[in-house]
């Protein structure tokens, strides 16, 4: 199983909206006699993949996978059934499917064959393999993960706005990963005025074998504006380099400005207003679900980021901490309401370590929503 999901991991940047998923075929023995993994969707399954690399030498075999196999029809057919046609004699499962409507099918579809089922196995493991697809799965909605470079002084950028670059090129690199993993980036109008930023997937920039990064940077993410009035620019950048861009507004934007920007290749969604006007992030959260988003990322300034821990929206925190000080009339890494002790918002730190000359802190949020 260990082996099973070091495959799935393979998938990280180009399986979505598909879970990730690792196959093994060995014998009695523990030898392999075949394994597979999810490549992207639309191609095979990792059982699928799997079964076709040990040919024959399934039959009478054991199948270790990290998920539960399939039992329903999509762009491809039931994992549970080519199992049962290749004639394995064990199936050990890493976690149930997360589908509530799905949950257990496949497993019961394989004993009822006569195929004798076990697990779950390692299940912590596969779960972590997953943690947008399972969001989306049980509540309707992706993960959300925010990404924020800060000095350690715990500030983004100078008061008028410059920050280019509080990090390195390693953490730039590392964050280019993190693109690639998420089906969606999200970022606010004001971000998109004043620094300008494309918001793809760039190959070259990231810290992989090129022929990964090629396949990483092949599936951009939807970048994602959040813009309450329609004040982005017809010319950003943002709406140009080939991935497709989506700008969220409310009722209140102008309909000429709404032109313009489809003219210029955006699609226009309005969602409710928010008690204070803006674009609802809940709505918004529920609108990329429904677009089959597994994990978004927040790629935005102090109040847009701040909005969205403050409302209860943030799975986990991913920090680039540079080991440089911009003073105190420099800019916060959240814009946040909180006055007293008691009103601090917890966090775990779950991982911490050097990118370059900086490091990366990861946590999650122990916020109660």
């Amino acid at each position: 199983m260990a082996r099973a999901i070091q495959l799935a991991e393979r998938g990280i940047f180009t399986t979505m909206p598909n879970p990730r998923v690792g196959c093994i075929i060995a014998d009695a023995a523990g030898n392999i006699v075949g394994e597979g993994w999810h490549k992207r969707a639309g191609e095979g399954h990792a059982e699928v993949e799997a079964l076709r690399d040990a040919g024959d030498a399934a039959r009478g075999n054991i199948a270790y996978v990290t998920l539960e196999p399939c039992s329903h029809s999509g762009k491809t057919g039931p994992c549970a059934d080519a199992l049962i046609a290749a004639g394995v004699a064990r199936v050990v499962f890493g976690m149930e499917d997360p589908n509530p409507s799905v949950s257990g099918k496949g497993l019961q579809k394989l004993r009822d064959a006569g195929i004798e089922v076990e697990g779950p196995l390692l299940e912590e493991s596969c779960r972590a393999l997953n943690p947008g697809f399972i969001k989306r799965m049980t509540l309707g909605l992706p993960l959300v993960r925010t990404k924020s470079a800060m000095s350690i002084d715990g500030r983004t950028a100078m008061a008028s706005g410059e920050s280019k670059w509080v990090t390195g090129p390693a953490a730039r690199a590392d964050v280019q990963n993190l693109r690639a993993r998420s089906c969606a980036v999200i970022t606010g109008v004001d971000t998109v005025r004043h620094d300008n930023p494309n918001m793809n997937v760039r190959a070259e920039e990231m810290a992989l074998p090129q022929a990964q990064a090629d396949a990483a940077a092949a599936k951009q993410p939807l970048r994602v504006i959040v813009d309450s009035t329609l004040r982005t620019p017809a010319k950003a950048f943002i709406l140009q380099g080939g991935a497709p861009t989506l700008v969220v507004t409310t009722e209140a934007a102008d309909p000429e400005r709404r032109a313009r920007l489809e003219k210029a290749g955006a699609e226009v969604l309005t969602l409710p207003a928010g008690k204070d006007g803006r674009v609802h992030l809940g709505e918004l959260l529920k609108e990329l679900a429904r677009r089959e988003c597994n994990e978004v990322l927040v790629e935005s300034g102090a109040t847009l980021s701040g909005e969205f821990m403050y409302q209860g929206h943030v799975d986990e925190i991913i920090v680039y901490m540079a080991p440089k000080i911009l003073g105190s009339s420099a800019r916060p890494l959240f814009e946040l309401p909180i006055e007293r002790m008691g009103s601090m918002l917890p966090i775990t730190i779950t991982d911490m370590r050097a990118v370059g000359h900086d490091w990366r802190i990861t946590a999650t949020t122990d916020i109660e929503r």
